[in-house]
């Protein structure tokens, strides 16, 4: 009777921890998709913004027409690439911010532009957003690696592969030029 019981308790605690392993595997996957719909909603908000700003400099431009062309393909490109995961969101979003750059470069030679408040205001926002991406995109990649590690540790790596949970991609932009900016000071 009393090995029964015995029985009985390890089977219970077995299957405790067993349940255990199974939630924090299921809520840390729930974490990396949370993390990962904050990235897009600041995205969305970015690729948002980029038309009003278009909009708003098209007028000035008028010799600049490429410059506004690259950006509106890139910001295209960008918007294509969120359904084919993290690795080339990262890679399209990069893209994007190497034209929106080169846009900003091209708005400081136009002093009429340059003091418009409304791009102004946009480039303000847009900078506020880039900071927000930035911090979205390090979370995000902070729980894919606590998630990530979860699924390859043990013994929950032995019910990760049970139920197919599967690691995910890190949020990399890849390296950007390693020209150090100009700043003028005047």
């Amino acid at each position: 009777m009393i090995a029964i019981i015995v029985i009985i308790v390890i089977l219970v605690v077995i299957a405790a921890v067993f349940a255990g392993m199974y939630n924090s595997l299921v809520g840390r996957r729930n974490q990396v998709d949370n993390a990962w719909s904050q990235i897009d909603v600041q995205l969305k908000r970015r690729h948002d913004l980029i038309p009003n700003l278009v909009e708003a400099v098209k007028d000035y431009m008028s010799y600049e027409q490429g410059t506004l062309t690259k950006v509106t393909e890139a910001r295209a490109a960008a918007i294509s690439a969120g359904q084919q995961g993290p690795q080339a969101q990262a890679e399209a979003e990069n893209a994007l911010t190497g034209t929106l750059k080169s846009l900003f470069a091209v708005v400081e030679s136009y002093p009429d532009l340059k003091a418009n408040q409304n791009v102004m205001s946009l480039q303000e926002e847009l900078t506020a957003t880039e900071n927000k991406i930035s911090f979205a995109r390090q979370f995000y990649n902070d729980t894919v690696l606590t998630y990530n590690n979860k699924l390859q540790m043990f013994p929950s790596n032995l019910i990760a592969g049970m139920f197919n949970f599967t690691a995910r991609q890190y949020f990399v932009a890849p390296e950007a030029d390693k020209e150090v900016p100009k700043v003028d000071l005047r």
